[in-house]
């Protein structure tokens, strides 16, 4: 009886003891499945918290580089006249030269695509889709992604624990060969002054394709200038070739329109380009001269046509003159008849007229 007992309460003691290494697994297992959710968690965490980092970072850095490299001031919205023209700068061309050397960096000195493709992978500042209409859209829905921009355009980068790392010689500044350029000619009313100001900026690649029919060209992505004006006013580039020393910084250049290019487009209701209604080149050409002429006929003649008021002026100068002349010839003729009746009054004066009354002297 004894010994059932104890057969009884040994039993009930190894049911306990497995009842509780039942707990203690599964407590086990429960704190392994939190620690590997802390630790897929700690990385994402991580993630974010770097990207607020260099997004914070990088409005620093735009910040500094506004307060410490002033630009040229936005163009105000309530302009009076403003006339938005689309142009193509072809890098091939002296004037634009400056933009395309030297291909690969040499220091600190690379061109402008080496420049705008570092500041947008470094996030510091934005680059946006080129649509299916040529227009530039500055939202954040059409910023490019990155990632499958390099992926499109067969750019090679390595992954490091630092990020996507791309060497400068696989950077295509070489393919850039030109640029689609927006630009606005305003006129200020509140300062009474005539400007054309770069709005937005496109690099364009010049690539041929695997059938070798030529090159063709692959408009990359817009960047609005005002966000690119305080970097680019600390790159420097040559603007001679007999004259080495001759440089400025690339918003000077920009600024100051140094660039020529053709005009492709105008802001229209239709939105069309003067490709597709102007069938022949000759008709292109003389589209783009009207146009020209227009913005600067409209620059000329803001204070008025000299050329007409200075004709106007010697008209009124010459009539002034007329008036003078008349004027003194009437006082002549007035002189001259005031002169005459004077002389015929004194002379009347002089020979008296015949006494009414004689008296005769009497002989006595």
């Amino acid at each position: 009886m004894m010994k059932l007992s104890f057969l009884h309460n040994h039993h009930g003691c190894s049911k306990a003891v497995g009842g509780s290494l039942l707990r203690i697994f599964a407590m086990a297992v429960l704190m392994l499945f939190c620690c590997v959710d802390i630790l897929n968690a700690q990385p994402a965490a991580r993630r974010r918290e770097q990207q607020r980092r260099n997004a914070s970072d990088a409005q620093n850095l735009t910040t500094r580089a506004r307060i410490s490299f002033p630009v040229a001031a936005k163009m105000s919205e309530d302009v009076v006249w403003r006339r938005d023209v689309y142009r193509e700068i072809l890098l091939e061309e002296d004037a634009n030269a400056p933009l395309y050397y030297p291909v690969e960096p040499a220091g600190s000195q690379m061109n402008l695509f080496t420049y705008l493709f570092k500041l947008m992978m470094r996030d510091i500042i934005g680059a946006y889709e080129y649509r299916l209409d040529g227009n530039e859209v500055f939202t954040d829905s059409a910023k490019v992604n990155k990632k499958a921009f390099i992926d499109n355009y067969h750019i090679y980068y390595e992954r490091t624990n630092r990020g996507i790392t791309i060497d400068d010689s696989d950077i295509p500044s070489r393919e850039v060969k030109s640029y689609y350029i927006k630009e606005s000619a305003y006129y200020d009313q509140s300062s009474s002054t005539f400007h054309v100001k770069p709005v937005a900026l496109c690099p364009v690649l010049w690539r041929t394709d695997d059938f070798g029919d030529g090159e063709q060209k692959y408009p990359l992505f817009w960047v609005e200038y005002d966000d690119i004006a305080p970097y680019l006013s600390k790159q420097v580039v040559m603007t001679s070739n007999l004259n080495n020393a001759a440089t400025m910084s690339m918003d000077d250049y920009f600024t100051q329109n140094m660039y020529k290019g053709k005009i492709y487009k105008t802001a229209n209701m239709l939105g069309r380009t003067l490709a597709q209604y102007c069938p022949t080149d000759s008709a292109l050409a003389k589209e783009q001269r009207r146009i020209e002429n227009e913005i600067a006929a409209f620059e000329k003649n803001i204070w008025g046509d000299q050329a007409r008021k200075d004709s106007l002026d010697s008209i009124a100068k010459t009539e002034v003159k007329d008036k003078k002349a008349k004027k003194a010839k009437r006082n002549r003729r007035a002189s001259t008849s005031v002169r005459k009746r004077r002389s015929s009054s004194s002379s009347s004066s002089g020979s008296s007229p015949a006494a009414r009354v004689t008296v005769r002297r009497q002989r006595h």
